[in-house]
């Protein structure tokens, strides 16, 4: 059996951590990017992602959009 320290168990933690906010910062500017230019072009682009149908500004919408991502990913 393995003997974890606190040690370890939050340097695990801690490197777990960077991993979802790099996921979650990537997944942000790409969804950002696509409701940007959706936007401009006049598209309705909230049908698109799944939880920002019923969200009032872009920045609520694209956050939704990715924590609905992020769940699937887990």
């Amino acid at each position: 059996m393995t003997d974890l320290t606190a040690g370890s168990v939050q340097s695990i933690m801690k490197g777990d951590s960077k991993s979802f906010r790099v996921i979650y910062t990537v997944s942000f500017a790409t969804i950002l990017a696509i409701a940007l230019v959706a936007q401009k072009l006049g598209w309705h682009w909230r049908s698109w992602l799944p939880g920002a149908e019923g969200a009032e500004s872009l920045n609520d919408g694209v956050k939704v959009a990715v924590y609905n991502f992020m769940s699937q990913l887990l």
